[in-house]
């Protein structure tokens, strides 16, 4: 799945035009690395994103397309810096 489609299905960004907006300002890392908005992101991997003066860090849980609002939390676990 797209990083920024991620996103936007988990919540984690609102809306996937900011989501994308905010990969090609390169505030968004897959394991370390700067992702582009089309970039593909898969279980078990380590997402960073920033937002103004801070960052949030989370491990991707599952991937799917379609989740509910109120599963959209078991998406990701959050990381401690």
């Amino acid at each position: 799945m797209r990083i920024d489609k991620f996103l936007k299905v988990s919540r984690v960004i609102k809306r996937r035009t900011v989501a994308n907006e905010a990969c090609d300002a390169g505030r968004v890392t897959i394991n370390g690395r700067p992702a582009k908005a089309s970039a593909d992101v898969k279980e078990g991997d380590i997402v960073e994103v920033g937002f103004g003066s801070g960052k949030t860090r989370f491990k991707v849980l599952k991937v799917s397309e379609n989740v509910r609002k109120e599963d959209a939390g078991g998406m990701y676990e959050l990381l401690g810096e």
